[in-house]
């Protein structure tokens, strides 16, 4: 059976196996959520797309109580763990790449922001023009849109774009001197293995099966996120933080 202790135990070494390979994660979670903050409502309503099991999310409403938060997410298995860990948060099943997927979002109102982190580059190019199209529809004008991710810029400054890569291995390498957490790979293996999550595995493989898996990660250029964002009709499009290509890039919609 699963359990809030059993899924605040699994998020804890999702979260882990993340910081393998970011561990930049926490600040660039801190420098979204400042953002969040600084456009000056208490109350903002704040989509994550891509959302996993809930580890922005949560972190949001631990700093702004009154923000509304809608988490987004396609994968079975993480939307079961934050919905056992998270019972504040009201987790959408939802595919980004699914027409009218905006359509089923439970909103009253335009959202202030979206946000995301590590997820949108597996869309497709032509999935994430759509989806970033679509998303313009639901948030207000001057409303944001922060993705934090690895972006890089090798069609437009590839010496500096390598430069990047370097920075950010070099620091990665520095931090897990002693050793780098479990990967990506063995968290999964991991947690199918478990009884408590079989249910939710089978889930999980059935979608995947049905072609709702991953489709590649295929929009991983900074241009590609910028020319869809601004064709999209988001007004500015920038850097706000970053550390070698880890970026967290901001898109104000007109």
């Amino acid at each position: 059976m699963l359990t809030h202790e059993i899924a605040v135990d699994w998020i804890a070494r999702w979260d882990r196996q993340q910081e393998g390979y970011l561990p930049d994660r926490e600040e660039r979670f801190t420098a979204l959520i400042d953002a969040v903050e600084a456009l000056g409502r208490p109350d903002p309503l704040v989509i994550d797309l891509g959302c996993g099991p809930g580890s922005l999310s949560a972190r949001l409403l631990e700093r702004l109580p009154k923000a509304t938060v809608i988490p987004v997410d396609a994968d079975p298995l993480l939307l079961g763990l934050g919905r056992a860990a998270y019972p504040r948060l009201g987790f959408v099943d939802l595919d980004l790449r699914t027409p009218g997927w905006t359509e089923s979002l439970p909103l009253d109102r335009p959202a202030d922001v979206a946000v995301s982190t590590t997820a949108l580059h597996w869309l497709a190019v032509p999935e994430l023009r759509k989806m970033y199209a679509d998303l313009v529809s639901v948030l207000r004008p001057g409303g944001l849109l922060l993705n934090g991710d690895h972006f890089d810029s090798d069609d437009a400054t590839s010496v500096i774009a390598r430069l990047e890569r370097a920075v950010h291995d070099r620091h990665t390498d520095r931090v897990f001197a002693d050793g780098r957490p479990e990967d990506w790979r063995q968290w999964w293996d991991s947690i199918a293995a478990e009884p408590a999550f079989a249910e939710l595995i089978d889930a999980r493989t059935a979608r995947t099966t049905a072609g709702a898996n991953h489709s590649g990660t295929e929009s991983g250029l900074l241009s590609q996120h910028v020319d869809a964002l601004r064709e999209a009709g988001f007004a500015e499009v920038g850097t706000l933080w970053q550390r070698g290509n880890n970026r967290l890039l901001c898109a104000v919609r007109a």
